[in-house]
């Protein structure tokens, strides 16, 4: 057992500690915990063990306890550490801070990673982007030889891989709000790609979104790098949280300490001490859309210095996308479909609509996260033909898009969809050849399926399922 792993061994045998839920990530945990010698608590909302599922008989075998129900959360009392998960988003809210007022520690398994990982970390976050940029870095470090271990809100869970991490390794973690919001402790190269309204049917205001996201920059310690997007004023704002060798990546304006698209010969460049240096020109990217030149951006800047400029070539040439975004699902009569389930607000819809070079058939709508539809609204008119809106939001973003002007005179189609199948069948009706449909629905996924990845998914298969 290497050094880590018998420090998080020591912190947890013998401790009472309560799981809340038992996600994925937990399930690996618990058994780990409870072989370390913890005394386990699963605290979540079902009401029997037989709930869990195929998890039950688990359950039973490692002998844990169990607090389920209406009144789950009585569980969390007598408890040494709560393993708080992303999924329960009340943190600040007076369960968990009776908790910790009585001493109990409450973290999660991305802090305790955190707390034990012997090798340098990359995190990443913001609104829009982070997945995309995240697996650009971990891909621009593996064409280097470098070991990567990639998780967060990405991938596997991270802290079960402790054992297998060296120092000379580096990982690389996309990290939420609802992650960030209790970390007491940041990673060494730090990205925020920007910060636009988003999960506020979660956070009780924009400014706590705005905090938990600047918890990556604000417990670093020097010699750090913090990558920043220019473009957004929320990010730009966070230059005064940076400790180290704060850096830029910007697609409209030309820096002189950082990536950027170079207006003169279209090519990504990075800056530095009075030296730009090509890196990629832009007809060579494979990803589509002027918003994934600025993920490319982002993840040069991040790893400059740490990676040869040969590995970015190659990886920015080559690497077509993550699924989910703006991803190719088949053509038929004519007709080219695209899954851009990932697209669970306004930005992201906005990006994937600016993309295309025609006007294209948007599908739309989902669960109501309470984020603002306005700014959507003159980015359908100027880039949609025909929009098919299910779920929750569909009635609020047909408000926005007819309430902004030049609606009448757009010659927009609207239709409206009772479910995904009936959303691909009206798209269909309404393409012609030579036409784009695409899945972007400016929305989460929650009143229809469990995450954006199920819909996503769901929607493809309907698509290559069409005769």
């Amino acid at each position: 057992m290497q050094k880590e792993q018998q420090q998080l061994a020591a912190l947890i045998k013998g401790k009472k500690v309560a799981f809340i839920g038992a996600g994925v990530s937990h399930k690996a945990l618990i058994k780990e915990f409870v072989e370390l010698g913890a005394h386990v608590t699963l605290c979540d909302q079902k009401k029997s063990v037989d709930d869990f599922g195929d998890y039950a008989a688990t359950i039973r075998e490692l002998g844990i306890d169990l607090s389920l129900g209406e009144n789950y959360l009585e569980g969390f009392k007598g408890q040494d550490i709560i393993m708080r998960t992303p999924g329960f988003v009340g943190y600040f809210e007076k369960p968990l801070q009776d908790a910790m007022a009585a001493g109990t520690m409450v973290t999660s398994e991305v802090e305790l990673f955190f707390d034990f990982c012997p090798c340098e970390i990359v995190g990443v976050t913001g609104s829009d982007g982070k997945t995309t940029t995240t697996t650009l870095i971990s891909k621009f470090y593996e064409a280097a030889g470098r070991k990567v271990h990639l998780g967060g809100n990405i991938g596997a869970a991270l802290l079960p891989m402790l054992p297998e991490v060296a120092p000379e390794d580096v990982a690389v973690v996309e990290l939420s709000s609802f992650q960030l919001i209790s970390m007491h402790k940041s990673p060494k190269i730090a990205v925020v790609t920007n910060v636009t309204p988003n999960h506020l049917d979660h956070h009780k205001d924009m400014q706590e979104y705005i905090d938990a996201k600047r918890n990556i920059l604000i417990h670093q310690v020097p010699p750090c790098r913090e990558v920043l997007g220019y473009e957004n004023e929320i990010t730009r704002g966070m230059q005064a949280d940076c400790k180290g060798k704060q850096v830029w990546f910007t697609r409209l304006h030309e820096t002189d300490r950082g990536a950027f698209l170079r207006e003169s010969d279209d090519t990504l460049c990075y800056a530095e001490n009075g030296v730009v240096t090509p890196i990629l020109p832009r007809k060579e990217i494979q990803l589509r859309g002027l918003h994934n030149v600025e993920n490319l951006l982002a993840a040069c800047a991040a790893v400059w210095g740490r990676v040869p400029i040969e590995a970015m070539r190659q990886v920015g040439s080559t690497f077509t996308g993550v699924e989910h975004r703006i991803e190719p699902v088949r053509t038929l009569d004519g007709v080219t479909y695209y899954n851009d389930s990932i697209a669970s607000s306004p930005t992201r819809t906005i990006a994937g609509l600016r993309s295309f070079d025609q006007k294209i058939i948007l599908i739309a709508g989902g669960y109501d996260k309470k984020i603002p539809y306005e700014p959507l609204a003159p980015e359908v008119l100027a880039h949609v033909k025909t929009l098919v809106l299910m779920g929750a939001t569909g009635p609020r973003i047909e408000k926005a898009v007819r309430e902004c002007d030049g609606f009448a005179g757009s010659g927009l189609t609207i239709l409206h969809a009772d479910n995904m199948q009936h959303a691909v069948e009206l798209a269909r009706s309404a393409a012609k050849p030579g036409d784009v449909v695409s899945l972007s629905p400016a929305s989460a996924s929650f009143d229809l399926y469990p995450n954006f990845e199920v819909r996503g998914r769901d929607y493809k298969n309907i698509v290559k399922n069409l005769k």
